[in-house]
């Protein structure tokens, strides 16, 4: 009575993932982390927080991989603190955590030197269980001050050195790609931007297609119309949402007909909004081949990050452009499918059409 049963990771899947989240069940704390596209947070799976949406949920395996894939850590259930199955994960979390509360990035020997390692062991470890370098996540942090020092600093450019940039120029040069929109408009809390959208049907069944001034933002698949135009208002919260017209009713038929036929590429520009590593994994999906494959473990080794597969996968798991943005074209190592945001079905399927050219 009252004791804790034993869970093995190797044997969790993501069903069972997913059953223990619905369940609130605190004996898979530790096992895995449950993290949210549309929120931005990572969570234990008994946290009590409203649940969210199946499709907006990826699963990781350390706070740190979480983290480093841009997931910022739940206040309710505070899943940080539950004690990881990873070797030495504790050095890396207290390694990020160092990088995220300094004015200006630590240096490598620092960091280190506090963890009782040799600057080439940390570094190799924090790769390999961050997925990115030390230098690179603290690019990245640096970015997420600037947002957060938007909304209060005066400037932009008082947001943009606040956040411990050196120059105002590194930052705009990340800018469009970390933010969606110029910083000025983001300060603004988004208000200027303004996404057009409508919804189509395909083989495949209902397709939403939005758009920004920059490109095509979203690209979202799934049975319910509704339940696609509430994921497009919870990744754009602050945007105003437009119903497109019969012009952008031309671009929704360009992408349906890509979907039926993918041999005849899609040649509409793209907004892809995400963390930096989220951005070399979808770089490297749209170098897949249409009809090819590459598991999860090849498209690590091919952003230079072998030892991030769980953070691929929930990158794959995170992206809002499908098709577009091939995430269908990963699979498992032994070649079976795996999880796919908009269903299995549709995966096989669009691998199938992709196949038949």
């Amino acid at each position: 009575m009252g004791q804790r049963r034993k869970i093995e990771t190797i044997a969790i899947g993501d069903d069972a993932k997913w059953a223990a989240v619905a369940a609130r069940d605190g004996a898979f704390d530790g096992q895995f982390f449950v993290c949210v596209a549309s929120t931005g947070i990572y969570c234990k799976p008994s946290c009590a927080s409203r649940q969210p949406k199946r499709t907006n949920v990826s699963f990781l395996k350390s706070p740190a991989e979480a983290e480093a894939a841009g997931f910022r850590a739940c206040k309710r259930c505070k899943p940080a603190v539950t004690a990881s199955t990873v070797p030495h994960a504790d050095k890396v979390m207290e390694a990020c955590r160092m990088i995220r509360e300094s004015e200006t990035p630590p240096r490598l020997d620092d960091l280190a030197k506090i963890s009782g390692l040799s600057p080439h062991h940390f570094h190799r470890l924090f790769k390999s269980i961050a997925g990115v370098t030390p230098k690179a996540f603290a690019v990245a942090e640096r970015q997420k001050r600037v947002l957060a020092n938007l909304e209060t600093s005066a400037t932009v450019t008082d947001a943009i050195y606040a956040a411990g940039f050196n120059s105002s120029s590194r930052f705009y040069a990340t800018a469009a790609k970390s933010l969606g929109m110029t910083p000025g408009d983001f300060r603004q809390g988004g208000a200027k931007a303004v996404i057009k959208f409508a919804i189509g049907q395909c083989s495949l069944g209902a397709i939403l297609v939005a758009e920004s001034d920059i490109g095509v933002c979203a690209i979202l698949l799934g049975d319910d119309p509704s339940l696609l135009i509430e994921d497009l208002q919870d990744r754009f919260p602050n945007a105003v949402l437009n119903g497109g017209d019969r012009k952008f009713d031309k671009k929704v038929a360009t992408v349906v007909g890509f979907v039926e036929a993918p041999k005849h590429g899609l040649n509409l520009p793209l907004d892809i909004r995400g963390t930096v590593f989220q951005h070399k994994v979808w770089q490297a999906l749209q170098r897949i081949p249409p009809g090819k494959t590459a598991s999860y473990a090849e498209i690590a080794e091919m952003i230079g990050k072998p030892n991030a597969v769980r953070a691929v996968a929930g990158a794959c798991a995170a992206n809002p452009i499908a098709v577009a943005i091939p995430c269908h074209r990963v699979v498992r190592s032994d070649g079976a499918l795996s999880g796919y945001r908009w269903g299995i079905a549709r995966k096989k399927a669009l691998l199938e059409k992709e196949k038949k050219g």
